[in-house]
């Protein structure tokens, strides 16, 4: 994969990637402070400028969708209905930047969730997998038998656990500089 260095001064933060093998689409995620877009080698610099445009609004909306701290709590209740018969009633689940050894918490004795700002931009089946092994603290402290046998229900528990895995190792690895054109 090529990379392309160009970043306007309003694009700071943005890096463009160049692919060959890239035909007809256009993505882009968040990587730490950085937004990569991802595109056709063959795109033109103004067809480069306006999708890198389109993408950033289009990640901007989804995260301001995703991320709104009362849409997290009434996550948290339906997860606490059809996974764990309702048992678990957090008093507030909330989005917290302080926390970067770890993906949750919570505190049994006055209901509280807080989730990693890191979980933001992972797939909503991680998010959920999170705020439902928290809830499940909430009934369960520790990680024994009880404890994992109220996760089993939930269907994706070992693909979000591989996901996190990942994340953490790749958080571990150095850091390669991606090769760019001269």
């Amino acid at each position: 994969m090529l990379s392309n260095s160009r970043n306007s001064s309003d694009r700071s933060g943005v890096e463009v990637r160049r692919s060959a093998r890239r035909r007809r689409t256009v993505s882009a995620y968040r990587e730490g402070d950085r937004t990569i877009v991802l595109v056709p080698a063959r795109l033109s610099a103004a067809e480069e400028d306006r999708w890198v445009d389109v993408m950033l609004r289009r990640l901007a909306a989804r995260e301001e969708r995703a991320y709104d701290p009362a849409e997290l709590t009434e996550r948290a209740d339906r997860l606490s209905e059809r996974y764990l018969e309702g048992k678990a009633q957090p008093r507030s689940v909330r989005w917290v930047t302080n926390q970067n050894t770890r993906w949750g918490s919570c505190t049994p004795a006055d209901g509280s969730i807080r989730l990693s700002h890191r979980l933001q931009g992972t797939p909503r089946y991680v998010i959920d997998y999170v705020l439902l092994h928290e809830l499940a603290h909430l009934l369960v402290p520790g990680h024994g038998p009880a404890f994992w046998r109220l996760l089993e229900a939930y269907p994706r528990t070992e693909r979000a656990r591989g996901f996190l895995e990942g994340i953490a190792t790749a958080g571990r690895l150095p850091h390669l500089h991606p090769a760019r054109d001269e």
